[in-house]
């Protein structure tokens, strides 16, 4: 028997500051250009940096997210500060991410 080992290729995006109404569609432009390069299966946003975040914002995660299920891809959120989480928990958006408590490192796993 022959084992066989798939290390997926995982894109990883750093937005910084706030992912608001002024940045969100230039910030889903950078998700969308991720996700369309062919040898990408996991696309991982790393909101370690991220200060703020809006219904924009939320809504430019939602369409990737979605974009991701449709190609197939994996799509996953690491290092979510506590001042964010909530707004994915007050929205229940937490059960529709996979909302990794780790470092970027975790999200290949």
């Amino acid at each position: 028997m022959q084992a066989v080992l798939n290390y997926p290729k995982i894109a990883v995006i750093r937005p910084q500051g706030f992912l608001n109404a002024t940045n969100a569609l230039e910030f889903e432009r950078d998700m969308t250009t991720a996700l369309a390069q062919n040898d990408i299966s996991i696309l991982v946003v790393d909101l370690a940096a991220v200060e703020s975040l809006d219904s924009a914002g939320l809504m430019a995660l939602l369409s990737i997210h979605k974009l991701a299920l449709s190609l197939g891809r994996g799509f996953r959120l690491c290092a979510v500060a506590p001042s964010i989480r909530i707004i994915f928990e007050l929205t229940q958006l937490d059960r529709v991410f996979e909302i990794l408590d780790g470092e970027v490192e975790s999200a290949a796993t």
